[in-house]
């Protein structure tokens, strides 16, 4: 997929997005008033505290710490370096203690920016293959793909709580002898419907988002789409093969779309890999990229915040 096309999608999906939201929004205006007004600012409000203060929560459920320059001189050079070329402010660089090799940005206008690779990341990786991570991680920032995802992921979470809240309306409606039973369980199916509908539209912009973020690895790293690509090979084969013998490592992935690599999918992206035993870098990008996407893969993509394994690589070679 070309950059314009890539590009056109985003815009499209995002549209796409907020249009049917809106379309539905002024449909239920017409039919609740005012009480569906003080419900999306409940909805709005509780999710921008939620991004305000979700840096910390991050820290926490990822044991990460600031790292300074003195321990990490060569990560603080090359997030700097690619800092510059991205165009931004150089982030907070962070250092997770958990048992999966992985990557995240994230931000708020409380703690600014942070970009975080975990403990297990950087004595898995080679120093290049780190930085076209980092690189990818830099371009979320510079897409602000944090305050995207924050402000689609409010339109789904509000339709989520308006259809429930109209159905078990309709329970205790019908229960009252009221007449207004039938209306309200409508409005609920209708509701539960487009948040469906939106979260499938969100998970599909998420992916493009990655796709997105490759591209900019490969803008600003030197032979950027073959560090990433190795990289992202070997940080699969790692979290399967490290699944298999540490499954507590199954845990920390409850905010899996932060990450680089979507960790859940490990096993279904490698498991003809590991019964092979091939482990050299460009064996492990190679063996990705002979293997058939099948309808289940297809399936499991359509459900999932990052794209086919197979399918990221096959775009890193084209932009090779």
């Amino acid at each position: 997929m070309s950059m314009a096309k890539l590009r056109f999608s985003m815009i499209g999906t995002l549209a796409l997005i907020i249009g049917l939201s809106t379309l539905f929004f002024t449909f239920l205006l017409g039919l609740m008033g005012a009480s569906f007004i003080s419900i999306g600012i409940f909805i709005v409000v509780f999710n921008v505290a939620q991004w305000l203060f979700a840096p910390y929560l991050i820290d926490m459920m990822y044991r990460v710490k600031k790292v300074s320059r003195s321990e990490a001189p060569e990560l603080y050079n090359v997030v700097d370096r690619l800092s510059r070329k991205t165009g931004i402010k150089t982030p907070t660089l962070m250092v997770s203690n958990i048992p999966i090799p992985n990557a995240f940005a994230y931000s708020s206008p409380l703690t600014g920016t942070r970009v975080a690779v975990t403990s297990e990341l950087l004595s898995t990786l080679e120093l290049e293959e780190v930085e076209a991570v980092i690189g990818h991680e830099l371009g979320h920032l510079r897409h602000r793909d944090v305050q995207v995802m924050m402000f689609v992921s409010i339109l789904p979470a509000l339709f989520y709580y308006i259809g429930y809240s109209m159905l078990w309306s309709s329970m205790f409606s019908r229960r009252d002898q009221r007449g207004n039973g039938g209306l309200a369980a409508l409005i609920g199916v209708g509701s539960i419907l487009v948040y469906w509908v939106l979260t499938m539209f969100s998970l599909y912009l998420s992916r493009l988002r990655e796709y997105y973020a490759d591209r900019h690895s490969v803008s600003v790293v030197e032979d950027g789409a073959r560090r990433l690509s190795e990289g992202l090979a070997k940080i699969v084969y790692s979290t399967e093969k490290g699944r298999r013998y540490r499954p507590q490592a199954q845990s920390s992935s409850s905010l899996k779309a932060l990450f680089i690599s979507d960790p859940d999918s490990a096993g279904r992206d490698l498991e003809e890999m590991y019964r092979t035993n091939v482990i050299t870098d460009r064996a492990l990008v190679e063996r990705y990229l002979g293997r058939r996407i099948t309808t289940a893969d297809t399936i499991v993509e359509l459900f999932s915040t990052h794209p086919n394994m197979v399918k990221r690589l096959r775009a890193l070679k084209e932009l090779a």
